[in-house]
């Protein structure tokens, strides 16, 4: 078919009469020139007037996500979107915060750590994404397994060593925002000790990430707070092991192969990722980067 279609020919293209072809070009709707003396419509220009006037469904319309990893905070997952080159920013702000955002497309990407009442942690990421069904369309990447524990003052001076002596030295605990993952951890240990988050002091104050417990702790404002030992080593304070947890990346289908995650995906396949992992406690990085779920 020529590039330059007549008045015939292009009635025929759109499926439509010429009488309503001819409505068009009086109103000036149709892309179309009469250089020649007669009406020609170039076939691109109608190609591309046919896209720009076709309705989109909302998925197709819908503008991409900010690069954006929301969720839990972590130090090894920050210093990897730095040195990955991939352009994520971070926005820390809890487990559901993080998965809550990803289903509203606010961020690209959610770390989240969730926890079970019953104990058994190992399957309870992939388990929370297989059962939401607004994320249809789920990846979950392992980032990292790492180990949580109660933050303590240098020595340890009420000699806690899992949360029933917490509950018996009437210990004040720092608290972590409703829906984060260290605070879903606190209530399944307090369900393991067969007691619950009324029987924790009422005066300790909400820590929003891991350094605030630790710094929290050193003003002597809390007398323990769950974090990792990575940040206690960070801070210089004590810790005290209690769980080895998942800690995983949740992201769309369709976003998994673009480009800033792709580059954060490989970097976790790296040699300098992993020699950075060995130099900060509490990290196991055998796993990183694989894809542990894809609905």
């Amino acid at each position: 078919m020529s590039e330059l279609l007549t008045t015939e020919e292009a009635a025929t293209y759109l499926r439509l009469s010429e009488r309503k072809l001819y409505d068009l070009v009086a109103a000036g709707t149709v892309p179309c020139t009469k250089a020649t003396g007669r009406w020609l419509f170039p076939k691109a220009d109608l190609d591309q007037w046919l896209a720009a006037e076709a309705i989109k469904p909302q998925a197709l319309s819908r503008a991409p996500a900010p690069a954006i990893v929301g969720g839990s905070q972590d130090p090894l997952l920050d210093w990897a979107l730095r040195e990955s080159g991939s352009a994520l920013a971070s926005l820390p702000e809890g487990s559901e915060s993080g998965l809550r955002r990803l289903r509203n497309r606010e961020i690209v990407a959610a770390a989240i750590h969730r926890h079970r009442l019953n104990g058994d942690d190992e399957d309870a990421n992939i388990d929370a994404v297989a059962a939401d069904s607004s994320l249809f369309d789920a990846v979950v990447v392992s980032f990292v397994r790492r180990e949580q524990g109660l933050l303590v003052a240098p020595g340890n001076p009420k000699k806690l060593s899992d949360m029933k002596s917490v509950l018996k030295n009437k210990a004040r605990i720092a608290m972590r925002p409703q829906g984060a993952g260290a605070q879903l951890l606190l209530f399944a240990l307090l369900k393991a000790a067969e007691a619950d988050a009324g029987q924790v002091s009422r005066d300790a104050p909400v820590c929003h990430t891991g350094a605030e417990v630790a710094q929290a702790v050193r003003q002597s404002r809390v007398d323990c707070g769950i974090a990792t030992r990575a940040v206690a080593a960070a801070a210089g304070v004590d810790f005290v092991s209690l769980v080895w947890e998942r800690f995983d990346l949740v992201l769309r289908q369709r976003d998994y192969f673009l480009p800033s995650q792709q580059a954060l995906f490989t970097f976790l396949r790296s040699a300098s990722f992993r020699n950075r992992a060995k130099e900060l406690p509490g990290y196991d990085v055998e796993e990183a980067g694989s894809i542990r779920l894809t609905k």
